[in-house]
């Protein structure tokens, strides 16, 4: 039978971004993103439209448009996106 869930179908690996594969991006954390500034999520590229309340980590709530594709804005915490490193 199959799952109208589609959440079912992702791994944990799939909603956490890796700085190792990314060079040039890192976790930042003692800075919290500003608005307008680029970050790289799971998804890729995305711009910070608003920051928001904290997270159950205590990093901020971000609410993200990507950049690359054509997608509704969707929210990460500060702690699971990377900024782009200040030698790039």
């Amino acid at each position: 039978m199959a799952t109208a869930n589609s959440s079912r179908r992702l791994k944990n690996t799939d909603l956490h971004v890796d700085s190792t594969s990314h060079p040039g991006w890192q976790v930042e954390e003692m800075r919290t993103p500003s608005k307008g500034e680029t970050v790289y999520c799971t998804e890729g590229r995305a711009e910070v439209a608003k920051v928001c309340g904290k997270t159950g980590d205590g990093s901020r709530l971000l609410e993200l448009r990507l950049l690359d594709k054509e997608a509704p804005p969707f929210y990460a915490a500060a702690s699971n996106v990377l900024l782009q490193s200040a030698e790039d």
